[in-house]
């Protein structure tokens, strides 16, 4: 194994939180994983409906926006994955209520499954929103936005496959831009080589409301792949 691959699996970006289910989130993910769970398994590599274009979304969290998406783009495939349980439950049941057919979540560690289950140059689209930025210097390196985890993200997307990210924590965005900016084979959609304002198809969740209320900014980055 390599040692950069060694790396990455030694240093999780995430810290797994048990968290109390609801009865809820218990009966969704018993019940309606078999209609939208994919399970862990390296020698089962997940097939999309190639006829249509499929985004990836790391660490939905409760799945309010992702569900939301989803609902607006019934001609795209959406693969979400999530470590924390009650998120995933949460998630699956909004998809039920919602009716959705264009769904998939998995509950895993994202950077296996990208490893592992996704075929490179199979992505239209991955976006990670609001990733732990890991406020302390000694937990900076935990952060996944990291060269590494860029590469491996570029194999996975299609040529003009889009990179988007987002934060509320502007030394990560500065982390994100400063990486984004030295990878090999991605060009910056913004006009400024910066950020860019929220696209239309990024949701505004509760939390960015209060956050704009509270004079908190939120900084979105969009790269293309064009190698």
């Amino acid at each position: 194994m390599h040692k950069d691959e060694i790396n990455r699996r030694a240093i999780r970006s995430f810290v797994l939180r048990q968290g109390r289910l609801t009865k809820g989130q218990e009966h969704a993910l018993t019940t309606y994983w078999a209609d939208y769970g994919i399970d862990y398994n390296p020698n089962a590599p997940i097939t999309f409906n190639e006829a249509r274009p499929t985004i990836l979304e790391i660490g939905f969290g409760m799945g309010a926006s992702f569900i939301e998406m989803a609902t607006a783009a019934p001609n795209s495939n959406f693969l979400g994955i999530e470590v924390h349980r009650p998120g995933v439950g949460a998630c699956l049941m909004a998809a039920k209520a919602a009716e959705l057919t264009n769904v998939k979540v998995m509950c895993h560690d994202a950077v296996e499954v990208l490893e592992n289950m996704i075929a490179n140059n199979s992505l239209a689209k991955v976006q990670i929103f609001f990733p732990d930025p890991w406020h302390k210097a000694r937990h900076n390196k935990r952060r996944i936005i990291q060269p590494n985890f860029v590469a491996l993200l570029k194999e996975k997307l299609q040529l003009n496959g889009i990179l988007h990210l987002a934060t509320d924590w502007q030394p990560y965005a500065e982390h994100m831009l400063e990486v984004l900016t030295a990878a090999e084979g991605f060009t910056n959609l913004s006009e400024q080589g910066n950020y860019i304002p929220r696209p239309d198809d990024r949701p505004l969740t509760k939390f960015e409301k209060r956050g704009q209320n509270l004079g908190h900014g939120v900084w979105d980055l969009q790269f293309i792949k064009t190698v």
